[in-house]
């Protein structure tokens, strides 16, 4: 694996690593982001936890590695209702982070892909 892609790869374990802890570390930031007609917020955001750091740890050996940048492809689309909600709501906070409408947009339309991609290299090793 070429040095660029191996950096690449350990930035994004790291990502995966702390959003997954992040969920459980502070919670209420999650449960302002998911919209209100999905059932139970508080398990839909241990489970989006619990799958971010199992794919983080998962990306970390040759032989998962593949299954969980799939597998971070499939909880991004599975995030998506989440970005919609986001850019639908207009302006809002999550705790101190003012998310404007240009943010939301930036977030559904060019953040959310070029992770899905990122996961995406690490799909053909």
């Amino acid at each position: 694996m070429k040095t660029a892609k191996k950096i690449s790869l350990i930035m994004l374990i790291i990502g995966y690593l702390v959003a997954g802890a992040n969920h459980f570390r502070a919670p209420a930031t999650y449960y302002i982001m998911i919209p209100g007609y999905m059932p139970f917020p508080h398990f839909l955001n241990i489970a989006a936890g619990f799958f971010e750091l199992l794919f983080g740890i998962m990306l970390i050996f040759r032989k998962t590695r593949a299954i969980a940048a799939w597998g971070i492809i499939v909880l991004l689309i599975l995030f998506v209702p989440v970005h919609v909600d986001m850019v639908l709501r207009g302006s809002f906070y999550l705790e101190k982070l003012h998310v404007t409408p240009l943010i939301a947009w930036l977030r559904l339309v060019v953040f959310q892909p070029l992770l899905m991609l990122w996961a995406w290299w690490y799909t053909r090793d």
